[in-house]
C-alpha cells in the first residue's frame, strides 16, 4: 500500500470561535489519501468542501483534530514552516486560472518556483518548458494569458500547479469554467499526469461525469464525510 500523504483525523472547523456565532462547518472529519491516488470530493453547496480543501492546502488552521502531512504535525506548525511545506508537498489548480496578465505562460509556470528559491533558474525554465510542452502548449509558452483560450490557461494553471513536482494537486473546480469538450480535456491531461508522474489528485468537482472517472468519491455533507468508496472508473 502507497504511503499517506495526508493524514486528517477528527478536524474540526469553527468560524468566529468563543463567540455568541460561532459556526462549526466541519465535524470531524476523518480522511487518509495516499502517494498516486485520483480522488474526488463531492457534495451539495455549503457542505464544506472548499473549507475542508483550504485545511488540506495549509491555507488555514483547523480548531480541533490531528492533520499529519507525510507523517509530520503540521496544524501547529509556523507560517513560515507551513508555506514551506505547502511549497515542497502540494499543488494547486483553481476553477479561475489566476495566471499574471504580466507574465508569459513560461514565466507563470515557473512562479512556484520563483517564490520557493527567491529567483528563477535555468532548471526551472527546462522544466517549465517540459511542462507547457506535456500540456500540449509548446507553441503558446511565451504568449500572455489575454491571448490563451480558457482551455488554454488552464492547461497553464495545471503545468504551473506540477511545476516543483508535488505529491499531491488539490484541484478545486478546475473544469467549471470550460465547456463539456475542453473539460474532458483538462480532466484527460490531470488522469495523464497521475498515471505517468505517479501524483495524487484531489479533485473538487459538480459533475457526475467526472466524478465517475475517478478512482475514488468521498462525499461531504453538513460537515461531515457521508461517503468514502473506491470505484471502476467509467471511460
Amino acid at each position: 500500500m502507497n504511503a499517506p500523504i495526508i493524514e486528517l483525523a477528527d478536524i474540526r472547523k469553527t468560524y468566529n470561535e468563543g463567540t455568541t456565532v460561532a459556526a462549526e462547518v466541519l465535524h470531524g472529519v476523518n480522511i487518509t489519501l495516499r502517494a498516486g491516488e485520483f480522488a474526488c470530493l463531492i457534495g451539495p453547496s455549503g457542505s464544506g468542501k472548499s473549507t475542508l480543501l483550504n485545511l488540506i492546502g495549509l491555507l488555514e488552521r483547523p480548531s480541533a483534530g490531528s492533520y499529519l502531512l507525510k507523517s509530520r504535525a503540521i496544524q501547529q506548525a509556523s507560517d513560515d514552516e507551513r508555506t514551506r511545506a505547502r511549497l515542497d508537498t502540494l499543488g494547486f489548480v483553481f476553477q479561475f486560472h489566476h495566471l499574471l496578465p504580466a507574465f508569459s505562460a513560461l514565466e507563470n509556470v515557473m512562479l512556484p518556483g520563483l517564490m520557493r528559491d527567491g529567483a528563477f533558474s535555468r532548471q526551472q525554465r527546462t522544466n517549465a518548458q517540459q511542462l507547457l510542452k506535456a500540456v500540449g502548449l509548446a507553441d503558446a509558452m511565451h504568449k500572455p494569458p489575454n491571448e490563451l483560450s480558457g482551455g488554454m490557461q488552464q492547461r497553464v494553471a495545471i503545468a504551473r500547479a506540477l511545476a516543483l513536482s508535488p505529491d499531491l494537486v488539490l484541484a478545486d473546480e478546475p473544469t467549471g469554467n470550460l465547456d463539456t469538450h475542453t473539460a474532458d480535456e483538462v480532466f484527460a491531461l490531470m488522469r495523464d499526469f497521475n498515471a505517468t508522474r505517479g501524483t495524487a489528485f484531489l479533485l473538487v468537482t459538480h459533475d457526475p461525469r467526472l466524478a465517475a472517472r475517478c478512482d475514488r468519491v468521498i462525499q461531504l455533507r453538513d460537515g461531515t464525510v457521508v461517503g468514502d468508496a473506491a470505484q471502476q472508473r467509467s471511460g
